[in-house]
């Protein structure tokens, strides 16, 4: 069964910078490829970034680009979104989510882990 699961979020201070760590297990993570989005009260659940299953590879929503990078390391079976220079506006819940090479639909998704960014 596949398990995802998303760390180091918290309250961080506008222009500051956060990372956060997504943990794969249940699968072999090298046949994934990688994405994060991103959901705040009262909307819906938004595309922030992906990644290919080699990491050669990835995209970015407009609203995160030039911030926000999206990376991987296979042999810890772990996504990373290194997020700078943060606004008000990032504040929501990430999660990431696993897709099964030569799907189209990002099949498994993590709990999700809370990003609070202050004024």
């Amino acid at each position: 069964q596949v398990q995802l699961v998303e760390s180091g979020g918290g309250l961080v201070q506008a222009g500051g910078p956060l990372i956060l760590p997504c943990a794969a297990s249940g699968l072999t993570f090298s046949n994934y490829h990688m994405g994060w989005c991103r959901q705040a009260p009262g909307v819906e659940r938004e595309y922030v970034a992906a990644i290919t299953w080699s990491g050669d590879n990835t995209n970015y929503a407009d609203s995160v680009k030039g911030r926000f990078t999206i990376s991987r390391d296979n042999a810890k079976n772990t996504v990373y979104l290194q997020m700078n220079s943060l606004k008000l506006e990032d504040t929501a819940v990430y999660y990431c989510a696993a897709r099964l090479k030569g799907t189209s639909k990002y099949g498994s998704w993590g709990q999700g882990t809370q990003v609070t960014v202050s004024s």
